[in-house]
């Protein structure tokens, strides 16, 4: 692949990601640029996206029960 393919490559894929981005605000997934970015691989490499939401949610219900039984604690 010559340098100048590349270099379109590498900014299509960063246009894309921006676009990712724009949309994940516009939902308030709340996912940070890197989250969004390690489940925008995740997906690639087959994951179930639905499944990685319920994943995601769980996760943030454990934490948010866990910072409150910290919260009660202190």
């Amino acid at each position: 692949m010559a340098d100048s393919d590349r270099s379109r490559s590498v900014l299509e894929a960063q246009e894309i990601f921006g676009q990712l981005q724009e949309m994940a605000n516009l939902m308030n997934t709340g996912l940070d640029a890197e989250t969004l970015a390690i489940c925008v691989r995740l997906c690639e490499d087959g994951a179930n996206p639905e499944a990685l939401a319920s994943v995601i949610r769980d996760l943030r219900r454990e934490a948010s029960s866990l910072n409150n039984v910290n919260k009660t604690k202190n």
